[in-house]
């Protein structure tokens, strides 16, 4: 299996060469060159897979669907990788992603059981696994450089620390995370971990990350990694549960099933539509988005338009205040051919010299309903409010706001007699400012969670300046 640039650089990689790498020399993300094609056997050998090894099911399910784009890793270690990291010890439940059906046919799949509350877990856990196994096996060192706007850096950082050969340098924007969010990552006082609180916003700290994986030279002698959603490794793990919904919401494989998304930076919605590419029976990918609604305008009107700054919302589902989607280019690149040329055109000329690309008028555009299954819509923070009461009331089940936004959304593209499942992104008590609001009393903490907003914090504030994070992972990549 070989993989290429979205923008044509003429390079074919590995997949070990790609899970260090992050960007590609040509600022494109990289993508398989095909996507294996799960046909009616392999589905129902995967559905076998999944259902005779639990309490081990989901950890073989992975291994199956890894293994159709890993073929540098040998299969009895990529084996020992998923079994160490898909287990009840670590998820705190056997199923690893169980289903909770709210609806007659409507459910909620439960992916934030891992070590951060967040669904961004279920990919980091395993990039952690990946990067000390591959690293070791190389006798080298990688210094990860990321953004998050809320989970994904705690879940980076718990999946690395301790990690052998591995540091993390993680920017957030200062002062727009929760509380619980910020206490999760600036608590840690691991050696190997670094917080950077950039004053700006998600897409600042972002830009930053481009900016230095842009800078080839610095980036080799500093050896810069990412595990932001540009990282393939992270994105095809969230491919496999897709596949352990499906077969969780189904009992054949002629049924089909739609999935909702909250999503900012269509990492996770990505995969599904991986999932979909390679042969999953998903009827619609319905993609959910709060205030900051590039990606609903998009798929709406066929118009991407980024916001800066000023115009991006502080909302109270702060993981997806994000106005420029940097998976987006995935699928765009399917969605025009693949042609690399005119992907290139659209973001490294277009977007950056306009903010924006109007593929409207464009055949490819009614392709992404008709032939690639996206619908899309908005929720707001009275929606997000109305969401939390109506789940609790109707089922005792509490819901933070993201997941909310995934639950309206999701309600207005059900169909009758087609199982809808809602990716639910975390728990509650990372938002729960919102759910007191919404409920008028704290969400449940875990008790690992007890008083961790008290904790001393360790952060670097730092203006939203590329050259200034660079000095500092100069700095400490050198005292190291």
């Amino acid at each position: 299996m070989l993989y290429l640039s979205t923008r044509g650089h003429a390079d074919r990689k590995r997949f070990c060469e790609i899970l260090l790498e992050g960007l590609a020399p040509d600022g494109g993300l990289y993508l398989p060159e095909r996507y294996p094609q799960v046909d009616a056997a392999s589905l129902q050998r995967l559905r076998g897979v999944f259902n005779e090894g639990k309490p081990g099911g989901y950890a073989a399910l992975a291994f199956e669907i890894l293994s159709l784009y890993i073929d540098d890793i040998p299969a009895a270690h990529l084996r020992a990788i998923c079994e160490r990291t898909y287990t009840e010890a670590v998820f705190g439940n056997p199923a690893i992603v169980p289903l909770k059906q709210l609806d007659d046919g409507f459910y909620l799949e439960a992916l934030s059981n891992g070590p951060t509350l967040a669904f961004k877990d279920m990919a980091m856990q395993l990039l952690g696994q990946l990067f000390e196994y591959e690293l070791g096996r190389r006798g080298e060192e990688l210094n990860i450089l990321g953004a998050t706007s809320g989970d994904t850096g705690s879940a980076a950082e718990h999946a690395m620390k301790g990690k052998r050969g591995v540091r993390v340098f993680m920017l957030s924007p200062h002062g727009r995370m929760s509380p619980f969010q910020q206490a999760q990552m600036f608590s840690l006082t691991d050696p190997n971990i670094h917080n950077i609180a950039v004053e700006g916003v998600f897409d600042d700290c972002q830009d930053i990350v481009k900016a230095v994986s842009n800078d080839l030279d610095f980036k080799r002698r500093h050896k810069i990694g990412t595990v932001n959603s540009i990282n393939w490794a992270r994105l095809l793990a969230q491919v496999v549960y897709y596949f352990a919904g499906y077969f969780q919401a189904t009992g054949s494989d002629s049924e089909r099933v739609s999935f909702t998304v909250p999503s900012g930076n269509f990492g996770n919605v990505c995969a599904g539509h991986v999932a979909r590419q390679m042969g999953l029976p998903i009827h619609r990918l319905v993609v959910a988005t709060n205030e900051n609604d590039v990606l609903d305008e998009f798929f709406r009107t066929g118009v991407y338009r980024v916001r800066g700054s000023a115009d991006t919302h502080e909302t109270s589902s702060p993981s997806m205040d994000i106005s420029k989607a940097s998976n987006f280019e995935r699928f765009v690149f399917d969605l025009v051919g693949r042609d690399p040329a005119r992907c290139k055109a659209l973001f490294a000329d277009a977007l950056p010299r306009e903010g924006r690309f109007d593929l409207s008028g464009d055949a490819v555009f009614a392709d992404a309903s008709a032939h690639y299954g996206f619908l899309s819509g908005r929720s707001t923070h009275a929606d997000r409010l109305a969401t939390i009461r109506d789940v609790d009331r109707r089922f005792a089940v509490v819901i933070d706001t993201h997941t909310a936004d995934g639950v309206k959304v999701a309600r207005e593209h059900f169909e009758p007699g087609v199982p809808m499942v809602v990716l639910e992104t975390a728990l509650p008590i990372k938002f729960a400012e919102t759910i007191v609001e919404a409920l008028g009393h704290e969400p449940e903490r875990p008790a690992a969670y007890a008083g961790i907003e008290a904790l001393p914090k360790r952060v670097k504030v730092m203006a939203a300046d590329a050259a200034a994070v660079k000095a500092y992972i100069a700095e400490h990549t050198t005292a190291a």
